[in-house]
């Protein structure tokens, strides 16, 4: 079964993701940017769900860093923030797709499925 990290620092949005992907992945869960960025290097999943705005790294931040070393590891940007200036930051820290709160599961699947 792939591996799908989740960094997301809010409980309740990480059950919603676990909700949604739990028939068809193995997650688990970072709670901050700076533990997405080690646990990339001990899970080696196959993708990663990024919140933007988390406490220590933020979710452009990790990204940034998670490519730096793994630039073929899909990042998929997961943020209330939906406007052209967030994607357009995205796109530029190396996110490979945006996903906007709240998340719908049949939206998630789909861009999950692009990559994996």
């Amino acid at each position: 079964m792939k591996k799908i990290l989740v960094a997301e620092d809010n409980d309740s949005n990480y059950m919603l993701m676990t909700y949604i992907l739990k028939n068809h992945y193995e997650v688990a869960r970072a709670r901050n940017g700076q533990e997405a960025v080690d646990m990339v290097e001990t899970l080696s999943p196959d993708l990663v769900l990024m919140d933007l705005k988390m406490p220590v790294l933020n979710g452009l931040e990790a990204t940034q860093k998670i490519k730096e070393k793994h630039p073929t590891l899909p990042v998929i940007a997961v943020t209330a923030n939906a406007f052209d200036t967030d994607r357009e930051a995205t796109e530029k820290a190396g996110c490979d797709d945006f996903l906007s709160k709240p998340v719908s599961s049949q939206k998630c699947l789909e861009t999950i499925a692009k990559f994996v």
